[in-house]
């Protein structure tokens, strides 16, 4: 549905992006995540038809953004990082401006309208000039004016910017609802936003593709290993350290006597083997657990290693 192929873009000597490939498919989320200046903007300008790539390819549904950038456009739902709105028109009328422009006609358009009025909560500045609206009902605006013709690919910058708490996890959930039938890409700074509702993510740092992949992919592109945290009545480091693919790092006893331990594990090593083997030597646990690597650390741990190798 999208696909980049050493998508590059240059401003004079300047890379903003270089040599970027990716894809998206159909019911497929991918994130664009990275510092300020990374490229993530520059990519979906790109994917948009605003800008042109100084090299590389960028396609749409197989249509090429340099060749038929009017055929991409009629695919796309794009939301700007600058919202397209007309501050004098109240929001019914700009919708309907928009649904016209995108080609909705009759029982169609209204049934659009309907959608997206009751989907982003604008029922009660449905007849209010833009120009008064607070900064969470123009990105909701914004956002509606971008899914009107319900077009098979959504390019979203920052769409959750500016939206409260609630309004932002209504939006993750229609993101998720729509992208059942569809492709879609967005950017977003905010790390917990990229992980709730990425499929796959892909780290962008100073105009180039650092890694891309699952939570847990990403995990192991960033060096993190597996670790299982036990804690029990008796003592486990002798059965840990029995276990093939488990290397016990840290062991600890609390006031009340209760041993914690955390263990290197590789990744063939199952969570049932290990407990089918301290059943088998009577241990009983009280807890057994896999910690797992926020986006945070990952995405820290693989940016400072991109800057290090440039």
């Amino acid at each position: 549905m999208i696909e980049a192929v050493s998508l590059t873009r240059l401003y004079g000597a300047h890379a903003a992006v270089e040599g970027v490939t990716f894809s998206v498919g159909q019911g497929e989320v991918l994130g664009l995540l990275g510092p300020n200046g990374a490229g993530k903007t520059t990519i979906l300008k790109i994917l948009s038809t605003q800008i042109v790539p100084t090299s590389g390819q960028a396609r749409v549904m197989g249509a090429d953004v340099l060749k038929e950038p009017d055929r991409v456009r009629a695919l796309i739902g794009y939301l700007p990082e600058v919202l397209p709105l007309y501050d004098q028109m109240e929001v019914e009328e700009y919708l309907s401006f928009v649904a016209e422009a995108r080609g909705l006609r009759g029982a169609q358009a209204k049934k659009r309208m309907d959608f997206v009025r009751e989907a982003l909560s604008l029922e009660y500045v449905w007849h209010h000039p833009i120009a008064y609206l607070s900064k969470g009902y123009r990105q909701r605006v914004g956002l509606a004016q971008a899914i009107v013709h319900d077009p098979p690919v959504l390019i979203l910058d920052e769409p959750t910017t500016g939206l409260d708490p609630l309004q932002v996890l209504e939006i993750r959930d229609l993101i998720r609802q729509m992208a059942r039938e569809k492709a879609v890409i967005f950017s977003s700074h905010i790390l917990s936003e990229v992980e709730a509702v990425s499929d796959r993510i892909a780290i962008l740092n100073q105009g180039h593709l650092v890694a891309q992949g699952s939570l847990r992919q990403l995990a192991r592109a960033a060096g993190w290993r597996r670790i299982f945290r036990l804690r029990a009545k008796e003592r486990l480091r002798e059965a840990l350290e029995a276990l093939p693919g488990l290397e016990p790092v840290s062991e600890t006893q609390d006031q009340k006597g209760l041993w914690t331990y955390r263990a290197l594990a590789d990744d063939k090593i199952r969570i049932e083997e290990v407990l089918e083997t301290l059943k088998d030597r009577g241990l009983n646990l009280l807890e057994f657990c896999e910690e797992h690597p926020g986006l945070e650390e990952i995405f820290i741990a693989l940016v400072r290693e991109s800057h290090g190798a440039g």
